[in-house]
């Protein structure tokens, strides 16, 4: 977590110290190691006011937690186990509506594509930030959002503000379709020309789990091999 910038403003204070606020969150992510970061990079409520009261690391613990503690703000992994972010703002649409006790979603992805943004956004999450965000900018962002209002880096926010501002529904890639988010992001790192190792240490899975992703990709899009898979997702602008 290095990058200054993932703010969509910069920051201000919400007022008073650590003591004097307070947000209840749960954390959603299917890696236990970038949980535990999480938790001892804002979970210190007496420094920051943030007190993590739940995990999960798929889509039905999630909802099985959320339900359970009822938190402010959920910080949500947009791929997971299960069906993805976008399955458990579904199921948790009733608690979003609550007009009494609102839980609020916060994209937090190793994803920058503009679909896995566009997606959980249209899901309801109030905000979407990247994994390189600060710890510092990263409780601020729980923050705001528990107050209500929309976070983003300024990149996101353009492809947010494009895709809503647009009349027109985007085109059905039935092809694009086929491929789950996870594969979707291991397309977009191959056809950018990283290795496996890369990869699998950018999304925090094994090399073996690249291999079968790409394997998946190849036999779902009918392509013989990654530099067929290059020449499809740069057609596609998908680099």
């Amino acid at each position: 977590m290095s990058d200054p910038t993932e703010a969509s403003e910069p920051v201000e204070s919400t007022g008073g110290s650590a003591g004097e606020r307070h947000v209840r969150v749960v954390l959603v992510d299917d890696h236990r190691m970038f949980r535990t970061g999480v938790q001892a990079e804002i979970g210190r409520t007496e420094q920051t006011g943030v007190e993590v009261v739940g995990e999960a690391a798929d889509v039905d613990q999630a909802v099985t937690v959320i339900t359970a503690t009822r938190p402010e703000v959920v910080l949500l992994d947009v791929h997971l186990p299960g069906g993805g972010g976008v399955e458990v703002l579904r199921r948790c649409a009733p608690l979003m509506a609550d007009a009494e006790q609102p839980v609020r979603f916060l994209a937090l992805s190793v994803s920058d594509a503009a679909e896995d943004v566009i997606g959980v956004i249209r899901g309801g999450a109030r905000g979407y930030v990247t994994k390189t965000i600060t710890g510092t900018d990263l409780v601020d962002s729980v923050f705001r959002v528990q107050e209500g209002d929309a976070v983003f880096s300024p990149r996101l926010a353009g492809f947010v503000l494009d895709a809503f501002a647009s009349t027109d529904a985007p085109p059905v890639d039935e092809d694009l379709d086929r491929l789950t988010q996870r594969e979707r992001e291991v397309l977009r790192l191959i056809a950018r020309g990283y290795a496996y190792k890369e990869i699998a240490k950018q999304l925090f899975i094994s090399v073996k789990t690249v291999e079968s992703h790409v394997s998946a990709v190849l036999r779902k899009l009918q392509l013989s091999n990654r530099h067929e898979l290059t020449r499809w997702a740069t057609a596609r602008r998908l680099v």
